[in-house]
C-alpha cells in the first residue's frame, strides 16, 4: 500500500514536471516567434524535465520497466531466476544508496547558488530531486528485494 502510494505520489510529481517543460517550452516557442524574449523560460523547461525525468526513472525501477538485459533471466527457472533478480536488485541499491549519499553532499554545495534567469529561486530545488530519486529507488527496491526473499523462502516457481 504505502509503495503503491509513494508510486503515485512520484507519478504525480512527474506528470505536473512534464507539464510545467511543455507550457515552458510552448510559452518560448510563441514568445520567439512575436520577437519577445521571455528569458526565465528556458531555465524552467531544463529544471522542470529534470524533475520529470528523475521522477519517472524511479517509478520505472519500481515497475521493474527499465533498461536491462533479460536474455539469462528468461532462461533461468525457480530460485536461480529469483537468484538473479536478488543480485541485480543488489547491485542497483547499492549504486542507488551512493547515489543518495553523494547527492546530499551535491545538494548542500549547490544549495545555495541561484539561478541565472530567475536570481530568487535557488539551485538547490533541482539537486532536491536526486536524493528524493535515489532514496524513492531505494524503498522500492527493498521492497523488490523482500517480495523475491518471501518467493525463495515459499519455494514459489517464476512466471
Amino acid at each position: 500500500m504505502f509503495i503503491k502510494r509513494l508510486e503515485k505520489i512520484q507519478l504525480t510529481l512527474g506528470v505536473t514536471f512534464l507539464t510545467v517543460f511543455f507550457v515552458a517550452v510552448i510559452i518560448q516557442v510563441i514568445t520567439r516567434y512575436v520577437g519577445v524574449s521571455v528569458i526565465w523560460t528556458e531555465e524552467v523547461a531544463n529544471y522542470s524535465f529534470i524533475w520529470a525525468v528523475f521522477m519517472g526513472a524511479a517509478v520505472m525501477v519500481n515497475r521493474k520497466d527499465h533498461f536491462n538485459f533479460d536474455l539469462l533471466a528468461k532462461k533461468l527457472k525457480g530460485n536461480a531466476k529469483h537468484s538473479l533478480h536478488m543480485v541485480v536488485d543488489g547491485i542497483l541499491l547499492l549504486f542507488c544508496a551512493a547515489l543518495f549519499f553523494y547527492s546530499l553532499t551535491a545538494l548542500t554545495t549547490f544549495w545555495d547558488y541561484k539561478w541565472v534567469s530567475l536570481p530568487s529561486m535557488k539551485m538547490g530545488y533541482v539537486w532536491l530531486s536526486l536524493p528524493v530519486m535515489s532514496i524513492t529507488m531505494v524503498i522500492y527496491l527493498l521492497s523488490h528485494i523482500t517480495a523475491t526473499l518471501k518467493k525463495i523462502t515459499a519455494g514459489e516457481a517464476t512466471e
